[in-house]
């Protein structure tokens, strides 16, 4: 059982940023690809921004290239999701997640979450003027 603490959200104005991190304790992290995905009211949960921590490999949504950087530290054992230029579209519940039968961020990015092992409880981001 893989568990996350997320941490990091909260209210931006449009443009601003916000810098979530995700942590845990469990010693196969390292080994398992981790994903930002959010959900919106009203909408599906969908893949952010996910990383294969032991290779480096990054997979990021349309939405999120070139504003939003995913990053891990093996040392805390965390991963980081630093937001640039916020839109009021960004805002959602954003959530840490990973699955051990998944073995790419890409693969992580692509699979339906409803197939997806571990969560996290979520951070709420709010982007508004």
């Amino acid at each position: 059982q893989m568990e996350f603490v997320e941490s990091g959200g909260g209210l931006a104005e449009p443009g601003g940023s916000l810098r979530l991190s995700c942590s845990t304790f469990d010693i196969n992290f390292h080994s398992t690809p981790v994903g930002w995905f959010r959900q919106a009211p009203g909408k599906e949960r969908e893949a952010v921004a996910c990383i294969a921590i032991s290779g480096g490999e990054k997979w990021y949504s349309n939405s999120a290239r070139g504003r939003l950087t995913i990053s891990s530290d093996k040392t805390t054992n965390s991963v980081t999701l630093q937001m640039n230029n916020l839109d009021p579209d960004d805002t959602a519940g954003y959530y840490c997640a990973a699955d051990g039968h998944i073995d790419s961020a890409q693969g992580l990015a692509l699979v339906h979450p409803n197939w997806i092992s571990y969560w996290g409880l979520g951070t709420q981001v709010i982007v508004s003027s």
